[in-house]
């Protein structure tokens, strides 16, 4: 049959979009549950990615206490261990952390024995930092295959996604990335939906990584309206094992 190359050729295309976009895709559910938000549109959790950063871990903490609020930060194990001091002042402040393995790698490709590795590394490092047991974890790039899943759940991590992100990491003016993160705001609520907001204080590659424009957005968003009229909340609170709130897709 003529079209049979062309039908094959159809099916492996498909296949491969259909595993990308499991893999990458922030609010895809299909090679297994991952937390990002409930349906309650009044909601926003603050999440701060690769950290702990010197340059700027500091100056949100400030912000956010001034403002009475508490953030989610995921953080790195290789810049815990270089910074530990500014990691338990993160915790001492109220702020809830996460994992977010040693070395940012794209956990999707890499061998079951490096991301067991890398979650588990991590966990123990701010255990031993902290004092506590770490229950959440957030995947590099949101990269994730059913073994990360698998994985994650054997060492009790719950895996944290997102609704809203905005490219801080590129270093926008403050006054882009708040439009963003308001416009995106608005789009989840239209949706009947929290939003999940990921941001960043620090940048993967090494400390001192320029992320003030991010705490300076930070900022205009807590002195506006919609920081005001907000329910600012960290992510544990949607922990369907602590909560009455669901791991869902916001879609």
């Amino acid at each position: 049959m003529s079209y049979t190359p062309i039908t094959a050729a159809a099916v492996l295309a498909a296949t491969a979009a259909t595993l990308t976009y499991a893999a990458l895709s922030a609010e895809s559910q299909l090679f297994g549950p991952t937390l990002i938000a409930p349906q309650d549109p009044t909601q926003l959790a603050l999440t701060y990615d690769d950290g702990p950063n010197p340059s700027a871990t500091p100056q949100l903490l400030e912000l956010l206490a001034r403002h009475n609020i508490r953030a989610t930060f995921f953080v790195i194990g290789n810049f815990v261990r270089q910074c530990p001091a500014l990691t338990r002042e993160v915790a001492a402040a109220g702020h809830l952390i996460g994992n977010h393995t040693m070395t940012h790698p794209w956990l999707a490709w890499q061998s079951s024995a490096r991301i067991r590795a890398e979650l588990a590394d991590t966990n123990a490092l701010l255990e031993d930092t902290l004092g506590t047991a770490i229950h959440y974890f957030r995947a590099p790039h949101g990269a994730r295959r059913p073994a990360v899943l698998r994985i994650a759940a054997e060492l009790n991590l719950i895996p944290v996604q997102w609704n809203l992100i905005v490219s801080d990491w590129n270093t926008p003016e403050p006054a882009t990335l708040h439009t963003r993160i308001t416009c995106g705001i608005a789009r989840n609520q239209r949706k009947g939906h929290a939003t999940n907001l990921v941001l960043h204080d620090g940048g993967h590659t090494a400390l001192d990584q320029p992320r003030l424009p991010t705490v300076a957005a930070t900022r205009l968003l807590l002195d506006g309206p919609e920081g005001s009229n907000r329910n600012f909340v960290t992510i544990d609170a949607w922990d369907s094992s602590k909560s009455n709130a669901k791991i869902t897709n916001p879609l």
